[in-house]
C-alpha cells in the first residue's frame, strides 16, 4: 500500500499509559512539516513527469531524442529500484524522526531540570535574604526595646527616690506639727476633758 501525505495527516496513535511517550502536539507539528515537504516533493515529481512526457511526445529536436531515450530508459530501469530504497529510506527517515524526537525530548528535559535548579537556587537565595532581613529587624527591635527598658527603669528609680523623699518630708512635717502641739499646750490643757465636768 502506497503511503500518501493524507495518510500521515489522518494517522492516529494510541496514547500509552503508565509509560513515558512523546508529546502528541510536538509529533503532530513535526508530521505536519513532513506532509508539507512531501507534498512539495510530489508536486515536483508530477512536474518532472509532465516534462518527461512532453519530451517523449517529440517536442525536442531529433538530435536530442536518443539522449532522452537513454534518460527514459534509466528512469524506467531505476524506477523499480527506488521503491525498496524508499521503504528503506522511510525506515531510516522514521528512525531519524524518532531519534530527533528523542533528542528534542532529552533537550527539553535537560532544560526543565536546569530551570528547576535555577528556581531552587533563586528561592534559596531569596529565603536566605528574607531570613537575614528578619534577623536584622529582630536585632534592631531588641536593641530598641532594651533602650526603652533602660529609660523606664531609670524613671522607676526616680519615682522611688521621689516617694522616699516625699515620705521623709511628710514624716518630718507631721513630727514638727506634733512637737509644736506638745510645746504649745498649756498646763490646763493637760487636764482631761472628763475631769473638767463637761
Amino acid at each position: 500500500m502506497a503511503l500518501t501525505p493524507d495518510d500521515v495527516v489522518t494517522k492516529q496513535f494510541q496514547h500509552v499509559r503508565f509509560k513515558e511517550g512523546f508529546d502528541p502536539d510536538e509529533v503532530d507539528d513535526f508530521l505536519d512539516e513532513i506532509v508539507v515537504e512531501w507534498r512539495k516533493t510530489i508536486a515536483e515529481n508530477e512536474e518532472l513527469k509532465a516534462k518527461l512526457a512532453a519530451l517523449e511526445s517529440g517536442e525536442t529536436p531529433a538530435a536530442a531524442a536518443p539522449v532522452v531515450e537513454e534518460t527514459v530508459e534509466e528512469v524506467v530501469v531505476e524506477t523499480p529500484a527506488p521503491a525498496p530504497a524508499a521503504a528503506t529510506d522511510g525506515t531510516s527517515a522514521t528512525a531519524g524522526i524518532i531519534e530527533l524526537a528523542q533528542r528534542l525530548h532529552d533537550e527539553h528535559v535537560a532544560e526543565g531540570k536546569a530551570q528547576r535548579d535555577q528556581l531552587i537556587s533563586d528561592a534559596k537565595a531569596q529565603a536566605a535574604s528574607i531570613v537575614a532581613e528578619a534577623e536584622a529587624k529582630g536585632r534592631d527591635e531588641i536593641a530598641r526595646l532594651e533602650k526603652e527598658r533602660a529609660v523606664l527603669e531609670g524613671r522607676i528609680t526616680e519615682l522611688r527616690q521621689f516617694e522616699r523623699d516625699y515620705r521623709s518630708q511628710l514624716r518630718d512635717l507631721i513630727e514638727g506639727k506634733l512637737r509644736e502641739l506638745d510645746s504649745s499646750s498649756s498646763p490646763s490643757g493637760s487636764t482631761p476633758v472628763s475631769a473638767i465636768g463637761l
